[in-house]
């Protein structure tokens, strides 16, 4: 092989695996947003529901106006 082809074949090698480094870095941000989004969601379900739980005619008294 000539330095040429060999050089490219390097810096090709070189730039696929920054490629797919930066695939696995966006996939783990996602992962870590997708569960700190679940984490929430879940946490502001269970305090309506204990809102709910410790004042039970709050919706009664909304359809009563």
């Amino acid at each position: 092989m000539s330095k040429r082809k060999l050089f490219t074949t390097a810096l090709l090698a070189c730039v696929i695996m920054q490629i797919t480094a930066c695939s696995a870095i966006v996939a783990v941000g996602d992962a870590a947003i997708t569960v700190g989004a679940t984490v929430v969601k879940v946490t502001a379900k269970a305090v309506g529901a204990v809102a709910d739980a410790v004042i039970p005619d709050s919706d009664k008294k909304k359809e009563d106006k």
